[in-house]
């Protein structure tokens, strides 16, 4: 068993809130982290993929009323999206009866439509917390490797070999887009989306390109941002937007897609362990969106991510702008030898950050030149990490 960092920041929202919405993609640990809150707290779990738990709930008002006192875990909540309504009345009334905070937790697995239906019901009354895959502060730092290789989903990094690691993964694909997205979203054929995920995979960390992605799946530019919105909801693949401050250059303005999971990357290439990733073009842009994904793993709440890319050159793989604007400036190499191109160096000079650092595949930390340091990922986790308090 891996101690999951947002524990403790789970247990501190429900001191605060009548209601917590745990955000994450299936297979992430939600249930298993709820279940561990569970046993600390008196609670009932209810998982609402079961029929026998959705019957429970044909008068919601009536069996919680039998629950006041207890945390109520609701795992799967978006198949029941009449839920919220409820939900309001009851923690309105138990808040004149002074019960005002650790009510329930609320599990799910696409972040817009739960956002939308909770925000609009529950405002003010919930907190939100997303639950990503396994990351290298949860990691010991001798697994970093297998953590890029294998991916953060539980299953897929404490699988026994690299064999059933990449099984696991493509049965995880394979369910995805059989089962989960018909049920999550609209009614899209599992092959087109398959092929669609797989360029993706092809083209991590690239420039949006949504008129080369249609002609390859035989669409339209709608129906490609349609997908893409989909797969952004379901939080498997990340839209990295442009970094944009009036400062006299044309810049790039359209988002860099990254499939958020290095694990299902290669899975989706059918890349099975590390000599055939070091052996194939992704992997360049397999390890940034890895150190990307774990650095924003870790960031605060509020902080700002984007990139920045001028004509001319200049570019910056990841810009950090923490609250209080401070900005860090961040170029990843997947190369002990960590020099920062020459597009990084004119990409400082208009983004004046206040600190800038290389990710690299190395142990030490040391000064490049008077105001870059060569940092490892792990390194630069836990500093990013001590501004949301996560460490």
């Amino acid at each position: 068993m891996i101690d999951r960092r947002l524990q403790a920041q789970l247990h501190s929202l429900l001191a605060e809130y009548p209601a917590v919405v745990l955000l994450g993609p299936r297979q992430v640990g939600k249930t298993t982290l709820a279940l561990e809150i569970a046993e600390t707290m008196d609670s009932v779990y209810l998982d609402l993929e079961s029929t026998a738990d959705r019957a429970k709930l044909s008068d919601v008002e009536l069996y919680l009323r039998d629950h006041e006192d207890r945390l109520v875990i609701f795992d799967e909540v978006h198949r029941v999206p009449d839920l919220f309504r409820s939900l309001r009345g009851l923690i309105d009334r138990g808040r004149r009866q002074g019960k005002r905070a650790g009510r329930f937790l609320l599990l799910g697995s696409a972040s817009m439509d739960l956002l939308r239906q909770s925000g609009e019901t529950l405002a003010g009354r919930v907190a939100y917390l997303e639950l990503n895959p396994f990351d290298v502060l949860e990691v010991d730092a001798s697994a970093r490797d297998r953590l890029w290789v294998r991916g953060g989903f539980p299953d897929s990094f404490l699988a026994s070999n690299d064999g059933r690691s990449l099984a696991w993964r493509e049965n995880f694909i394979r369910t995805y887009l059989e089962r989960d997205v018909p049920q999550l979203g609209p009614r899209i054929p599992a092959e087109t989306l398959r092929r669609f995920w797989v360029m993706l995979a092809h083209t991590q960390g690239g420039l949006l390109n949504a008129a080369t992605l249609a002609r390859g799946l035989g669409v339209d530019g709608k129906t490609v941002a349609k997908y893409l919105d989909l797969m952004v909801d379901l939080l498997l693949v990340r839209r990295l937007r442009p970094w944009h401050k009036n400062i006299g250059k044309r810049l790039v303005k359209s988002p860099k897609v990254y499939v958020r999971d290095s694990g299902i990357t290669h899975a989706l290439l059918g890349l099975s362990d590390k000599e055939e990733i070091l052996g194939h073009p992704v992997v360049g842009p397999s390890w940034e969106g890895f150190v990307i994904e774990n650095l924003l793993s870790v960031a605060p709440e509020r902080a700002d991510a984007g990139f920045y890319r001028a004509s001319g050159g200049a570019e910056i793989d990841l810009v950090l702008t923490f609250p209080g604007q401070r900005v860090w400036a961040i170029a990843i190499k997947r190369s002990l030898d960590p020099k920062p191109a020459r597009g990084f160096h004119s990409g400082c000079k208009d983004v004046k950050p206040d600190a800038r650092f290389v990710v690299y595949p190395g142990d030490e930390r040391f000064s490049i030149s008077r105001n870059i340091e060569a940092i490892n990922i792990d390194a630069l986790a836990r500093e990013i990490a001590a501004f949301s308090g996560t460490v």
